[in-house]
């Protein structure tokens, strides 16, 4: 058995991991990279191999850095099927269609930009309003939408090139066919002599910590894959699995993760008391709280922890937004899948018949007309938009009306990731706190336009999904596993490195993998 890197190794988007045997080939995760937009899309829309050479494809989870090109391989020769828990199959029902919306989206736009600057180009107006006037009416309809027909006509009229999205709403609505979800710790076929079993990782709802056992000669061969490891004492989810079934136990290699390999997080005990401080501060100040937040996951916690803060009286019960269509469809899901929960959460609402998402002060914008009513207003609120790294969605919007009042607070809540807008607005707002905000404030530049961060930004550790380095060390050291050797992925090269060198101080043999590097499993 052997095992070949192709994502999220020395970097933290795009998790792709490929096991083969004798007769099989199993595809661990099929993420998006994400980042520097053309860097990506280089990423993206490569593929490493034949999808129909693969038996399988076992997703830890819906996070799109995890299962966001599956859409890319199914629509070719993929003829296997997609194992996951039940509920991230059912999670994927909605992130899959949203990210081919994105694709397609971007797609047309950057279209239009290729039309647009063509006849630009080709007019002999010296009128530039009437030139563009004539401009928009051909390449738009009802002012706004573009008209895709018209500029994909004009493309091929000039021979122009067309960007095609990485896949459409159609292949991501075919992909969904071949999903097979399953309850944690069930023995799944997945190959010859191939089972996968899938144990609670406790970093979002529905992920899992795989294992793949293997015969092979005669001989029994174990990989396990963390994942997204999860964070211990976290509302809503149970904790990382710690117990494993005996044939499980011993592992020939352990994947896992690293992308908070050199960090500490706040205690999970801190925060609700310093979300409290934070709402607190903002609302004295007559300013409102606005949190980039991933949709599946992030959103729903901070609507527990909120929802928490309110009936305890310790936060004035000011109104709280989530303005993201997609959240509003994955905080459904949360509420259909309570056999996950932790024993906290049925303490504190289900066993007195409360929703843990849904309460008085809580709102789910659904129409464009209602994001923009409420970009507008000024009494102090919540909002909780994506994109959880501000490089997409309604997010974008709010930072252009809010970024520049000082009363306000942009709230960082989960990872950031390099070359993002969110990570610049984490570092910049950082510098300036630290310089006691003396001196004209920093630019921040999206939408072609900069604007003066005057906004404070505050983080919350706390509030992410994942472990940080002490946590991974616990799970370790703390489960039942037998461990021969582990491959760190999953976190930019600075955090692999430091936590592969804590991993060997612990006693265990480490390696980090580079692009296209196999191992062989059981030397």
């Amino acid at each position: 058995m052997h095992i070949t890197f192709y994502g999220a190794v020395r970097e933290v988007t795009g998790s792709m991991h490929l096991v083969w045997t004798e007769s099989d080939r199993i595809l661990l995760d099929c993420g998006m990279f994400q980042g520097r937009r053309k860097e990506s899309e280089e990423k993206n829309r490569r593929l490493p191999f034949d999808p129909g050479i693969l038996s399988s494809i076992v997703l830890s989870h819906a996070h799109i850095d995890h299962s966001g090109r599956v859409p890319m391989l199914t629509r070719k020769n993929f003829n296997g099927r997609i194992i996951s828990t039940r509920a991230t199959a059912h999670a994927c029902e909605y992130l899959l269609p949203d990210s081919a919306h994105i694709q397609e989206s971007d797609a047309n736009y950057l279209n239009y930009k290729t039309a647009r600057d063509t006849l630009k180009k080709m007019s002999r107006k010296s009128d530039k309003k009437n030139r563009n006037k004539e401009i928009k009416a051909r390449l738009k309809t009802n002012g706004h939408d573009l008209n895709i027909d018209a500029i994909n006509e004009l493309l091929h009229e000039h021979q122009l090139e067309r960007i095609r999205p990485l896949y459409t709403m159609e292949d991501a609505e075919a992909a969904l066919t071949y999903f097979d979800g399953y309850p944690y710790r069930e023995p799944v076929a997945v190959g010859n002599d191939v089972t996968c079993t899938l144990y609670d990782a406790g970093h979002i709802l529905g992920s899992a910590i795989t294992v793949l056992h293997s015969k092979e000669n005669g001989r029994d061969l174990t990989i396990g894959f963390t994942g997204d490891l999860g964070r211990f004492d976290k509302p809503i989810l149970k904790d990382p699995a710690l117990q494993f079934a005996e044939e499980h136990r011993k592992l020939d290699l352990l994947i896992m993760e690293s992308t908070y390999g050199d960090r500490l997080h706040e205690p999970v005990v801190d925060m609700a008391p310093r979300l409290k401080q934070i709402l607190n501060e903002t609302f004295d100040q007559g300013g409102t709280v606005l949190i980039p937040s991933f949709a599946f996951g992030r959103t729903q916690e901070l609507l527990y922890v909120i929802h928490d803060l309110y009936d305890r009286g310790e936060v004035p019960k000011r109104p709280v937004y989530v303005d993201s269509p997609l959240a509003t469809k994955l905080t459904r899901v949360f509420g259909e899948h309570p056999e996950v929960y932790d024993e906290d959460t049925h303490e504190t609402f289900l066993q007195r018949g409360d929703n843990p998402f849904a309460f008085d002060e809580v709102h789910f914008t659904a129409s464009v007309q209602e994001s923009i009513d409420l970009m507008k207003e000024k009494q102090p609120h919540i909002v909780i938009s994506a994109s959880g790294m501000c490089e997409a969605g309604r997010i974008l919007h709010h930072l252009r009306y809010k970024i520049h009042n000082e009363r306000n607070t942009i709230l960082i809540v989960g990872y950031m990731a390099q070359n993002t807008l969110g990570r610049r607005i984490l570092e910049e707002g950082t510098a300036y706190a630290a310089s006691g905000r003396k001196g004209n404030p920093p630019l921040i530049k999206f939408y072609n336009k900069h604007y003066p961060l005057k906004a404070r930004v505050e983080s919350l550790g706390g509030f992410s999904a994942h472990a940080d380095y002490t946590e991974m060390l616990r799970f370790l050291k703390q489960s039942n596993l037998q461990v021969g050797r582990i491959a760190v992925v999953h976190g930019e090269e600075d955090q692999c490195l430091a936590f592969a060198k804590r991993v060997q101080e612990a006693g265990f043999p480490v390696v980090v993998p580079k692009v296209g590097e196999s191992v062989k499993v059981g030397e």
